[in-house]
C-alpha cells in the first residue's frame, strides 16, 4: 500500500513549501496543483485554456438539470474537478507521495496509509511572507489577495466536497507555521508520516 501525505493549507501559510521539504525527506514524489492539472489536461477531456480559466472556480449556475452521468454536458469546471479528481487518484495508487492542494485529503478519505495536514497562519505571518515573494505588490493588494484566496478556498470545498475548509474534522494534523516554523511543521509531519 503507498503512504500517501495531502497537505491543504491557508494562502501564504508555506504549504507548499513545507510539502516539498517533506517529499524531499521522505523520498516521496511531489505533487501540487500543477503537475495536478497537468494530468487533468492530458486527460484529453479539457484544454489547457478551460483549465486556466475555470481552476478553483465554483459554477455560477451548477446545472442541476443537466444529467448527472452525462459527463461533457456538465459545467466546465465540473469536469474539471472530476478530471483532477482522477489524477489524484491514480497518483495515489502509483507511489508513495505528498500531495499539496485540490481537496486531496477528501478525495483520497477512503484510501489505507494516508495523513492529511492542514497548515494556517495569522494573517500578519502570511502577509509578511508573501511580501517577501512579492516585492513590487503594494502591502493591500496583497492582503486583498489572502482575503480572495481564503474565500475561493472556502468556497471550492464547500461546493465540491461538501465539508469546510481547515475544519479539523477533515484533517489528522492541523499545524500553525506562524507559531512552530515552517522546519518544526517539516519534522511534526514527518514524523506523523513513519508512525
Amino acid at each position: 500500500m503507498k503512504r500517501i501525505i495531502t497537505i491543504s493549507r491557508q494562502f501564504g501559510a508555506g504549504g507548499g513549501t513545507i510539502g516539498k521539504a517533506v517529499a524531499e525527506r521522505l523520498g516521496f514524489y511531489y505533487c501540487d496543483k500543477d503537475m495536478i492539472l497537468k494530468a487533468a489536461m492530458e486527460s484529453g477531456s479539457l484544454t489547457a485554456e478551460e483549465i486556466r480559466k475555470y481552476d478553483e472556480r465554483v459554477p455560477a449556475e451548477f446545472g442541476f438539470g443537466q444529467s448527472l452521468f452525462d459527463f461533457y454536458n456538465k459545467p466546465l469546471d465540473e469536469r474539471l474537478f472530476a478530471a483532477q479528481k482522477e489524477a489524484i487518484r491514480k497518483l495515489a495508487e502509483k507511489e508513495n507521495c505528498v500531495i499539496v492542494g485540490r481537496n486531496a485529503n477528501v478525495i483520497l478519505k477512503e484510501y489505507d496509509k494516508t495523513l492529511h495536514v492542514f497548515v494556517a497562519a495569522t494573517e500578519h505571518y502570511r502577509l509578511q511572507r508573501l511580501k517577501d515573494s512579492m516585492k513590487d505588490t503594494p502591502e493591500e493588494k496583497i492582503l486583498e489577495d489572502i482575503h480572495a484566496v481564503d474565500r475561493a478556498r472556502n468556497k471550492y470545498c464547500k461546493h465540491y466536497t461538501h465539508t469546510v475548509f481547515g475544519h479539523s474534522d477533515h484533517y489528522d494534523l492541523c499545524l500553525k507555521s506562524s507559531t512552530l516554523g515552517l522546519e518544526k511543521c517539516i519534522d511534526l509531519i514527518c514524523c506523523a508520516a513513519e508512525e
